[in-house]
């Protein structure tokens, strides 16, 4: 693996998420922001964005194993979120579970969120776009 994933002493442990990530690979891999369209174009979750998170990260996952990557080749995640307020980080954790369990893998890359007023389509809650390293 190309990405090393540490938490440095004196900075706080987010269990969400690593605070510095080591790259040693040789190929950058820019992925497109992903929201919650499956294949054909359908969006999942309408109005629920633990249920978005959970497909976009697994469109991530998707768009990195077409370029053989894995989320353990991610270096660094972030996810913008509509009308972010605190009160929906309950809902973000879900999600990270959810997709967690679908994928076999939990994704801890260092991560930016990003409260937006707005994404391409009106039903889209969340986007996550990744930068990964590979050999």
């Amino acid at each position: 693996m190309a990405i090393t994933l540490v938490n440095p002493t004196g900075l706080p442990e987010i269990p969400l998420y690593r605070q510095v990530a080591v790259a040693t690979g040789s190929k950058l891999v820019f992925l497109a922001g992903q929201v919650a369209w499956t294949p054909d174009g359908v969006t999942v979750g309408k109005d629920d964005l633990a249920a978005q998170i959970e497909q976009c990260y697994v469109n991530v996952a998707t768009a990195l194993e077409e370029v053989g990557a894995t989320f353990r080749d991610v270096a660094k995640v972030t996810v913008y979120v509509v009308d972010w307020t605190p009160d929906k980080m309950p809902l973000l954790v879900d999600g990270l579970a959810r997709a967690s369990a679908r994928l076999g893998f939990t994704p801890v890359p260092p991560a930016t969120m990003i409260g937006v007023a707005a994404l391409d389509v009106p039903e889209h809650l969340v986007e996550v776009e990744a930068t990964a390293v590979v050999d």
